[in-house]
């Protein structure tokens, strides 16, 4: 084995490792910024409000798998494996770029989204506030504008404060809409710039691999004379 081969052949390992962690990342932050479900009617809401903590596992997960593909191409020294991994990353590139663009072209679309998941889980409290008391509880909020919108039934929810014995004293202050589309909109830029560095990573990983894929082509041309 050439000396060349074997320096891209490991730098590519370790490349994929990188890309691991960044996969097992992306899929970890995805599932704690998703909320907990409990029946159905929660998943079909979910999908529709939380499609960026959705992407992000996916794409974490996608991720987890071309860089187990990338390794398998680099220990084997297969060229077929090796391309196809290469292109692979390249899509991947490609579309987590688009990705990216399309949330900071429409990223006030999407803040005003996240403010009608407020109200939506505001409007369905009388019947079903676990949604509700998910969102107190994680934004440590009250209520949809402010916990002056409990007032009218006389107490406060135990999810409108820290203590089970929630009062006036101790109740949080700030309304969910706000504190919810402020949390998207911190969020939102990180996850940007996030994708932006790992778009970089994986253009240097695609460089890599099709060097790689050039030099088992050749070792093998020079091998079979």
């Amino acid at each position: 084995m050439s000396c060349g081969l074997s320096m891209v052949k490991y730098l590519l390992f370790l490349f994929n490792l990188l890309c691991s962690i960044c996969g097992i990342l992306l899929i970890v932050f995805g599932i704690l910024l998703f909320s907990n479900i409990h029946n159905i009617d929660d998943i079909a809401e979910a999908v529709q409000t939380q499609q960026v903590p959705i992407t992000m596992i996916v794409l974490g997960s996608v991720i987890l798998l071309i860089s187990f593909f990338g390794c398998c191409g680099a220990i084997r020294e297969s060229y077929c494996m090796s391309i196809t991994y290469s292109v692979l990353l390249f899509v991947l590139c490609v579309g987590q770029l688009a990705l990216v663009i399309y949330m900071w072209v429409q990223k006030d679309r999407y803040l005003v989204i996240m403010g009608d998941v407020v109200e939506k889980a505001w409007a369905r409290r009388t019947r079903k506030a676990d949604y509700m008391d998910a969102i107190q509880i994680s934004m440590e909020c009250c209520g949809k504008n402010s916990y002056v919108d409990y007032s009218f039934q006389g107490y406060y929810p135990p999810s409108c404060c820290k203590d089970s014995n929630c009062r006036i004293e101790n109740v949080y202050r700030r309304g969910c809409k706000q504190t919810f589309v402020d949390f998207w909109d911190k969020n939102s830029d990180i996850i940007k710039y996030v994708g932006l560095i790992i778009a970089a990573i994986e253009f240097v990983g695609f460089i890599f691999a099709c060097c790689l894929a050039n030099n088992i082509r050749n070792y093998k041309r020079r091998s079979s004379y």
